[in-house]
């Protein structure tokens, strides 16, 4: 009936067609995973969408579902990443790169200082985990744009798996993996070498703890880590002095330190791996 009125629903949507058969939106999901596996294509492709949670802002606009969309015109905080990818037409930038930012924080900082007006890029966040549509987002302009992708998260194991997320996607939606993912993503900060060369003060590093590190080391293994010797070098570095930061951390030279001083360096130096 979705497909036939082509209209989106959310997967909380389909499990609430039948509670008492579910009992739990896992079940419900599963099997929404199942059938487009079975069919061999995406849940978007069947109508069916995540909340929509990513946030766009900087050099883009596009038409969705038929509106005129201009990203460095939707206020302080950027325009909400929609869930239904495929609504999205005639996207035009004059971007040189996409910033791609963890945490929520950052990326307002970002928007509410008009970063991309002074370094033409486009600001992108999921706030955390990246959710379904943040990452189809991301793959399609990449893709589009050809601009490369410089990543913003904080210095710490988590970080990284949330960049694994976005370049090799997720184990449990791996049938969707080609329309979900960014494979060449440049690690711009913070990285761990950057608590030093920035001269971060002590009590804004933070001592790693033990499952940190054990997740660090298993990192040190995965594909996306060791096909870039940088990348190795850095995450050895942050094992070994067993220190992790945010990226708040750099607030304590002053609120707009990110915006002002540490990212205009950064893309100056051309410092990213």
């Amino acid at each position: 009936a979705v497909l036939i009125k082509r209209i989106h629903i959310t997967k909380r949507d389909l499990f609430y067609t039948d509670v008492k058969l579910f009992v739990d939106q896992s079940e419900s999901d599963g099997v929404l995973d199942d059938v487009a596996t079975m069919i061999g294509c995406t849940r978007s492709n069947l109508h069916v969408v995540a909340s929509d949670k990513g946030l766009v802002v900087g050099r883009i606009s596009f038409y969705e579902d038929g509106d005129f969309i201009d990203c460095t015109k939707m206020g302080v905080g950027g325009k909400a990443i929609p869930p239904y990818i495929d609504k999205i037409e005639n996207i035009e930038s004059d971007a040189e790169f996409i910033l791609l930012v963890e945490k929520e924080a950052a990326y307002m900082r970002m928007a509410e200082d008009r970063f991309y007006q002074r370094y033409p890029c486009i600001v992108i966040t999921a706030k955390g985990q990246p959710d379904v549509a943040t990452r189809m987002f991301l793959s399609r302009i990449t893709a589009e744009l050809k601009i490369p992708v410089l990543a913003l998260v904080d210095s710490d194991p988590y970080g990284l798996k949330i960049l694994s997320v976005y370049m090799s996607g997720s184990k449990n939606m791996s049938y969707d993996s080609a329309s979900l993912t960014t494979p060449d993503i440049k690690w711009l900060g913070l990285r761990p070498s950057d608590l030093n060369r920035y001269d971060l003060p002590e009590q804004c590093r933070l001592k790693m703890t033990e499952n940190d590190i054990k997740t660090g080391k298993e990192l040190l293994q995965e594909a996306f880590i060791t096909q870039n010797p940088l990348w190795v070098k850095e995450l050895q570095r942050m094992v070994k002095t067993k220190e992790k930061a945010e990226i708040q951390a750099l607030s304590s030279f002053g609120f707009q330190y990110v915006t002002e001083v540490y990212l205009p360096r950064k893309l100056r130096e051309g410092d990213w791996i």
